[in-house]
């Protein structure tokens, strides 16, 4: 029955899902179960699995540090494994960078190898090398070259025995060793050390060069100049024609240093200056690039400078009159004027042997410097009359005079203005501004310029008659101050007109007459005047006596008519304390005179 139940529980066991390989004992036993066994089953299984949970629960309560540390070595085993999983794959990623790094050791233990060898082969020849590379003591106690190839056999340390070469300014040394060193280059072109050796000679003989010219910048005579020159023919940088063009630009920098040491705040001590330099300077340049390279006739290009001295000439000759045109405007003086004209007419001169002759192109400059302070000088003389007349005060002055030979024993060549016009002060200020006018024109009067300055002259009289003219239809005066003024319009037509034609007489023979014949520009003031006839205008005090005594024909200073000392004049000439002697002191002090002429 047992096999049968058995038979028939095997279909069944195929129908219960539970019935796996490991369950198939229990399976069976339960096939082989009664009804109440059957009925009994699930409680007995209850039983069974409260009792294993119990037990569990002890076996974990007993052993609960080995679960603990169980469960930890579990977590550091699979910490431990992913670790060990990423250097796997970053040992796996170096492996060819390894590869490689064995490769690189393997040439770099053959180049050592060979580096080796080499090191060998010097040890074997050190003494050799020695002698080559070492100079005892040679570069304090030099004894020429034949002394250092006899000594050594060959070059040695020959870079810095020829830079103390050059320090020493020994350039004939330096260069034979330069040759020397070109020499074993040459023979050579494979040894690193010899070509190491001509790349610091040829350093050391850039630095010759720069010295050389260095040299041609400063103040050197002729035969220095050829020594230097020969030098660097020998270093053989420059062509011909560029050798030339060095020696005039180093001699020109050495020209423009002088010319910048000078002081260019005092402009005529900065033309003196750059005068004679010029003139002594330049002609030593030219004189030196003659005697250095002196063309010969033979047609040879290499020979020929193709005008260079000449384009320099010419540029440094424009540069002197651009700076003279620059610098004359400058001063104010004269005789400063007339005494740079001099010098540099002597500098045209003396360059004029070496064919640098431009006296022909200063007259213009100086006509126009000449011009411009003529011109400046009777425009700050106008400027002056009108700032007196704008500010005079009409009040009737007394008639001042002093006896003609008072000053006539002074001097007989004296143009003296008219102690007459100090009773018009805008007419002294004038006339003072005209006669230092004259004072500066006469030491420098272009006779080029008698018609030019004659009528700038004519042109600042007119504007002085038109600025009378201005005064008298814009101003509204009283009778006696009428009178006054038309009294200084007389004193401005009769004796400050014809006295300023006399000092420009005295500075152009028959100048005068250029003056006077103008007589129309004081046309509106007679028109003035002939319209107030009627009035009764003070005269002047023996003008005719005073032009006859104090206006001559050769008559050399031109003084200057002063304002300050008419009160105390004509006090003195009221309280009639003043004797013979003390009107010559006073009017010496009323009138500047300049020096004659030389």
């Amino acid at each position: 029955m047992d096999y049968e139940a058995a038979d028939d529980a095997s279909p069944m066991a195929t129908l219960i899902p539970l019935a796996s390989i490991s369950q198939q004992p229990y399976v069976s036993e339960l096939l082989s179960f009664t009804l109440d066994r059957l009925h009994k089953e699930p409680e007995l299984l209850r039983v069974d699995a409260e009792r294993i949970r119990r037990q569990m629960q002890e076996v974990a309560v007993n052993n609960y540090r080995a679960f603990i540390s169980a469960a930890d070595a579990l977590l550091a085993i699979r910490e431990e494994v992913s670790s060990v999983d990423k250097h796997l794959e970053s040992l796996i990623n170096e492996i060819p960078k390894l590869t490689s790094g064995c490769t690189e050791f393997i040439e770099s233990a053959e180049q050592i190898l060979e580096e080796r060898k080499m090191n060998q082969t010097l040890l074997a020849n050190h003494s050799t090398l020695l002698d080559l590379l070492e100079i005892p003591q040679l570069m304090d106690t030099f004894r020429g070259l034949d002394t250092v190839v006899d000594t050594l056999g060959m070059g040695s340390n020959f870079s810095v025995f020829q830079e103390l070469c050059v320090r020493n300014g020994n350039y004939d040394e330096a260069l034979d060793l330069e040759a020397f060193v070109c020499k074993l280059s040459t023979m050579h072109p494979k040894l690193p050390v010899i070509q190491a050796l001509a790349a610091e000679v040829r350093q050391t003989t850039q630095s010759l060069l720069h010295q050389l010219l260095q040299k041609l910048r400063s103040n050197i005579l002729l035969p220095d100049c050829l020594r230097i020159i020969g030098y660097l023919r020998r270093i053989g940088v420059f062509s011909e024609f560029e050798m030339r063009l060095q020696f005039l630009r180093c001699r020109e920098a050495w020209l423009s240093g002088i010319l910048d040491d000078l002081d260019q705040k005092n402009a005529y001590d900065y033309l003196k200056g750059m005068v004679a330099c010029q003139r002594t300077h330049l002609f030593d340049v030219v004189n030196q690039y003659r005697a250095i390279f002196a063309d010969d006739t033979s047609g040879s290009e290499e020979n020929y400078d193709g005008g260079l001295l000449f384009s320099w000439a010419m540029h440094q000759i424009t540069s002197h009159l651009r700076t003279l045109k620059v610098m004359l405007p400058k001063i104010t003086e004269g005789g400063s004027l007339s005494n740079i004209m001099d010098q540099c007419m002597y500098c045209a001169m003396g360059l004029g042997w070496v064919g640098l002759d431009f006296r022909g192109l200063l007259p213009s400059l100086f006509e126009e410097a000449v011009l411009n302070l003529f011109s400046k000088n009777m425009s700050t003389a106008v400027d002056n009359f009108q700032l007196v007349l704008d500010s005079h005060r009409w009040v009737p002055l007394p008639v001042v005079g002093f006896p003609s030979g008072s000053v006539g024993e002074e001097t007989q060549d004296d143009v003296t203005p008219p102690s007459y016009l100090m009773e018009h002060p805008p007419l002294a200020v004038f006339v003072n501004g005209v006669s230092a006018a004259m004072n500066e024109l006469r030491p420098c009067a272009p006779v080029s310029l008698k018609a030019v300055l004659a009528q700038e002259l004519i042109k600042k009289l007119q504007a002085v008659s038109n600025s009378l003219l201005r005064y008298n239809a814009s101003r509204m005066l009283r009778e006696n101050e009428s009178l006054l003024f038309l009294s200084l319009c007389r004193a401005f037509i009769e004796v400050a007109y014809p006295h300023c034609a006399t000092c420009f007489g005295r500075c152009y023979p028959g100048g005068a007459a250029l003056i006077l014949d103008a007589k129309n520009l004081y046309g509106g003031i007679g028109s003035l005047l002939a319209a107030s006839t009627s009035r009764v205008l003070p005269k002047p005090v023996a003008i005719a006596e005073e032009k006859t005594d104090l206006v001559t024909e050769n008559g050399d200073d031109l003084p200057k008519e002063d304002e300050n000392g008419a009160v105390s004049e004509t006090e003195q000439a009221q309280n009639g304390e003043v004797d013979e002697e003390e009107e010559k002191n006073n009017l010496s002090s009323l009138t500047e005179k300049p020096a004659n002429d030389e």
